[in-house]
């Protein structure tokens, strides 16, 4: 009854703010080439996770120029703003997502990424493989026309500009968890969170959205499995740490097929590195294996992890070696709050129409935006970037994903309407 009364409340709002937001409209219209314009520079300068400086600079440059009050340096080089709008009331916080990836890209594209690094010890190309440039881009586009209209804001707009949500390098902390340790949410305290995040593979104009768990718990695991080194042409004189690298990466995936509940929720096991030797005629003492768990329920992430860490060392023994298993968690389920969800779904049709808001089944991407909404309430939901007609989108982080620029305005027209209706609502 709470939510029906809410969002009856927020339709009158919204019907209200058709007369009076043509303002706000062209604004945003008028800003679009300026989006566009600053995810090019973006995607054609990319920068690694809590490596992001050139990034953050020109962020905090453009919010200084809106007369913000801004703060930089947070966990490493995250940028935050607030802005207070005319009439007191609650805060609200906007969320951008600014690193890129350690991929090489292959798009023949005007802005293309042309950077080059050495990540981990391995030369690598740098790429916004994953649409944070275009995210970056609308939520300065947000800052900038939510600055021109304070007199629809009531309360403030905390704009959050986060550094490593692809995950930190190894021995360093960052990305969300870190934001928040170092009070993002706090002076003022925030009530409530949005983001978005742009899709290859959603066509442009449309919108996705799912109330509850919509993506996955992400866990990093390492295996490392200790043999006998020997000769490659005589194996019975060692333990082959390769071989029993393979029977563990089949072991690991009858957890998901045997003995998971998938009817319930899906869960992933995958296995992204493998590294081991030096030769081809030698047999090493040891190899590493690094991968990722993905679950979308508490019960099932104990329970697989639970049994992968009792059955790599047990496959290792059985073929006369040792192995052990370290998780680390990289993300929580991104839960959006369903309350807040049905009071904010009216905005989002009401931008978008209602046919193109679509509710959509989880998925097993994960988002560090979770833990934002471990703290307070939150809404994330998923922005089309797909050319119309476009048949073959390719997938996130890899060397050809590409956005279509049209998808940005949308995005900038619902983060500022979203922020503005949660506002006037609560």
């Amino acid at each position: 009854m709470k939510i029906l009364l809410t969002s009856l409340l927020l339709l009158c709002a919204l019907n209200l703010f058709s007369q009076m937001d043509k303002q706000l409209l062209k604004d945003i219209e008028s800003i679009e080439d300026q989006v566009i314009a600053w995810r090019h520079d973006f995607h054609k300068n990319p920068e690694l996770s809590n490596r992001e400086f050139e990034t953050a600079k020109k962020i905090a440059e453009h919010l200084k120029s809106l007369g913000l009050k801004v703060q930089t340096e947070v966990a490493h080089t995250g940028v935050v703003a607030t802005l207070k709008g005319d009439l007191l009331g609650k805060v609200v916080a906007l969320r951008a997502d600014i690193d890129a990836l350690p991929v090489t890209e292959r798009n023949d594209l005007p802005y293309k990424s042309e950077v080059i690094t050495t990540f981990l010890g391995t030369e690598t190309g740098v790429m916004h493989a994953c649409g944070h440039d275009t995210h970056t881009a609308i939520l300065m586009g947000v800052a900038e026309v939510l600055s021109k209209n304070k007199h629809l804001i009531n309360g403030s707009v905390k704009f959050i500009f986060q550094p490593a949500e692809e995950g930190p390098p190894p021995g360093e902390q960052g990305g969300a968890k870190l934001m928040i340790k170092e009070g993002v949410l706090k002076n003022p305290e925030v009530d409530a969170i949005f983001g978005l995040h742009i899709n290859s593979s959603t066509p442009v104009g449309t919108i996705n959205y799912k109330p509850g768990g919509s993506m996955a718990a992400v866990e990093r695991f390492v295996i490392l499995v200790k043999g006998k080194g020997t000769h490659g042409s005589t194996p019975w004189t060692g333990v082959d740490p390769i071989l029993i690298s393979a029977k563990i990466i089949d072991g690991l995936q009858t957890i998901i097929s045997r003995e998971a509940k998938l009817v319930d929720k899906p869960a992933v096991i995958t296995v992204g590195k493998i590294t081991s030797g030096t030769r081809f005629n030698v047999i090493p003492e040891t190899s590493e294996m690094i991968g990722t768990v993905r679950t979308l329920n508490p019960d099932m992430r104990a329970m697989v992890i639970k049994r992968m860490t009792e059955m790599v060392p047990a496959i290792a023994k059985a073929y006369g070696g040792d192995a052990e298993i370290e998780f680390q968690n990289n993300t929580a389920v991104t839960f959006n709050d369903l309350e807040l969800t049905a009071q904010m779904l009216p905005t989002l049709q009401g931008i978008a129409g209602d046919d193109n808001v679509k509710l959509v089944k989880a998925r097993t991407g994960g988002e560090d935006f979770s833990f934002y909404q471990e703290e307070i309430p939150g809404f994330y939901f998923f922005l089309g970037g797909m050319t119309l007609g476009n048949q073959t989108p390719y997938p996130h982080h890899t060397r050809d994903f590409e956005v279509d620029d049209a998808g940005m305005l949308l995005g900038v027209k619902t983060m500022s309407q979203l922020a503005i209706d949660y506002l006037i609502t609560n």
